[in-house]
């Protein structure tokens, strides 16, 4: 399948859906992380913290725990996939 940017511009061809413009996906990219950004500088202004672990008590430990636990089910279930994954033909026989 060819690139969108090498396809000739058709007319009749509906509009580009607004979620897949490349300067949508810059935006949304430089708004995510200025997001992030924000919510971590935050945890210089948090007055009272209640911690039940030391752990807790670290610096931007809440985005690092976070980022942490999502790649872990991203492995997690790259490899569950990997051993439940079928033939092809599985339904042909």
């Amino acid at each position: 399948m060819a690139h969108p940017k090498d396809q000739k511009h058709d007319p009749q061809a509906p509009p580009e859906h607004w979620l897949v413009r490349p300067e949508t996906v810059r935006r949304i990219w430089i708004g995510s992380l200025a997001l992030l950004a924000f919510l971590v500088l935050l945890d210089f202004f948090i007055i009272e913290d209640h911690p039940y672990f030391a752990a807790q008590t670290w610096f931007a430990f809440n985005a690092w725990y976070g980022f942490g636990i999502c790649a872990l089910l991203v492995f997690f279930s790259k490899g569950l996939g990997f051993l439940l994954k079928v033939r092809d033909d599985f339904y042909d026989d």
